[in-house]
């Protein structure tokens, strides 16, 4: 060797030796994210919280990936809706790929298949979620389903899903959950795991499917931006305790991506829309009421995701017109009312002949329990009956309107469904007085929006699936914090 050679040879690798250290010393900057979130507001109305018309609007903010975690909502193994499966299988690979890219960029990860933290027992990503140390300034209530938040309380719910949302063909649905039954699981419930498509990197992610868990991960990691994808976003990605709601309330930066979701509507259920424009109503209450909403092209670039089975030639509606505006509301299906008040005038007068069915949801803390007893309070003159979750409330005696709470129906700290059947020849004012729930020196007066059907000829005192997940936020009725009067 030369040298010259030698002197060269070292001069590579010492220039050599001081980039590496260079590149150690000071990685490359990982670009924020340039996103746009989409809101809307109020157009032209004199009261905002009532507008008559919506119009939306972009801001442009930049958001740093190692600030940001992306929260992937119940994207099961299994669902006992077939269509569900069918929409939510179509968007898994640009999820898993949006994933990716979050994470190569220095992202958090939080994988939250409810109900199915036993599949993961031994996790990586699940044993690094359960060694965080518990962070200071947890939230009130961060470990509970979120009905609703103090910006929803003067919207009116979009749809009904109180029967769950379903929209299989009903032969499909029949073999679907044989199919299910075969595989060994519950048809109703057959969820075991979150779906193999989502790949779960055990080196980095995280994985949890409670509100204070995720919490202590989001403390941990520093974070500021929730991105939150999944399934169902007018059940889990709304109200889960660690879904939009409960995310908004902790103070977090919070956006719905909008076509890595889906919802549970049924189209022959109330407004008798499509689904996917069922769907659209979802997202525009999300954006006027909870939190922006962006589309994974922001991340990913290319396009955002459009269903195949999504044929509307106008997408992305802000409202729709009922699909039976000539059907009297109340009459075949629930309308909003107020109460104490009278029966709304669109419904018309009930006949002699007719019982009026009422129904709301009541959250009840474990603390308000405590108090002793509890028990539904109706006005003196009522003639009703009442069921609590589907169960009866029996009165003590004869014409007692105190009306003692099932102990073995009652959630606490969870959505309890009320539902009242006044009985035939009620006069126009449906009740006199707001019912009160009471329990020792605890008191929930339930004035306000209630739900109204008049007797259709079926049984309306319960739904088939739990109210957190069958009544929208509008009709909630929950004990204000501490200093604060009840709505």
């Amino acid at each position: 060797m030369t040298p010259q050679f030698a002197v060269s040879c070292s001069c590579l690798v010492l220039a050599g030796l001081l980039l590496n250290a260079a590149i150690a010393a000071d990685p490359p900057s990982v670009q924020p994210w340039q996103l746009r979130l989409r809101l809307q507001t109020p157009a032209g109305a004199p009261d905002s919280r009532q507008p008559h018309t919506w119009q939306r609007h972009e801001t442009s903010e930049q958001w740093e990936p190692a600030r940001t975690a992306v929260i992937v909502c119940d994207v099961w193994d299994r669902h006992h809706c077939l269509n569900a499966v069918r929409r939510m299988t179509e968007f898994l690979p640009r999820m898993n790929e949006l994933l990716t890219a979050c994470r190569n960029r220095g992202a958090t990860i939080i994988h939250s298949p409810s109900d199915c933290m036993p599949a993961y027992g031994q996790h990586p990503a699940r044993l690094r979620t359960l060694q965080l140390p518990v962070a200071p300034g947890r939230p009130a209530d961060v470990e509970f389903w979120c009905s609703a938040i103090p910006t929803e309380e003067q919207a009116l719910y979009p749809i009904d899903q109180s029967d769950g949302g379903e929209d299989d063909d009903p032969a499909e649905h029949a073999a679907w959950a044989a199919t299910l039954a075969a595989e060994g699981r519950n048809p109703g419930l057959p969820w075991q795991a979150q779906n193999a498509a989502i790949t779960i990197d055990p080196q980095h992610d995280f994985i949890s499917d409670r509100g204070d868990e995720v919490w202590n991960i989001l403390k941990h990691q520093q974070i500021e931006n929730v991105i939150l994808v999944g399934v169902h976003t007018n059940m889990c990605v709304l109200g889960r305790p660690f879904g939009l709601r409960r995310q908004v309330r902790s103070g977090f930066n919070v956006v719905l991506m909008r076509d890595l979701t889906d919802s549970m509507y049924n189209p022959r259920r109330w407004p008798f829309v499509d689904h996917f424009t069922g769907n659209d109503l979802i997202v525009s209450h999300v954006e006027r009421f909870v939190c922006p909403t962006i589309t994974s092209d922001q991340i990913l670039g290319g396009l955002p995701h459009v269903s195949k089975y999504d044929q509307r030639t106008e997408r992305d509606v802000l409202t729709a017109t009922p699909g039976k505006p000539a059907e009297t509301p109340g009459r075949g299906w629930w309308t909003t009312v107020v109460l104490p008040g009278s029966m709304p005038a669109a419904v018309g007068n009930a006949s002699q002949h007719t019982a009026v069915w009422l129904r709301c949801t009541v959250r009840l803390p474990q603390t308000m329990l405590t108090g002793g007893p509890a028990v539904l309070q109706l006005p003196a003159d009522a003639n009703a009956t009442a069921w609590l979750n589907g169960k009866p409330l029996t009165p003590p005696a004869a014409g007692d309107t105190a009306l003692p709470l099932p102990a073995d129906a009652v959630l606490a700290d969870g959505i309890n469904l009320l539902v009242l059947k006044l009985q035939p020849g009620q006069p126009p004012l449906l009740l006199s007085d707001a019912p009160v729930i009471r329990c020792g020196p605890h008191s929930l007066p339930l004035a306000g929006r209630w739900q109204l059907q008049l007797d259709s000829g079926s049984d309306l005192s319960s739904i088939p699936l739990p109210a957190q997940f069958g009544i929208g936020s509008d009709v909630l009725f929950e004990p204000a914090p501490a200093g604060q009067d009840n709505r």
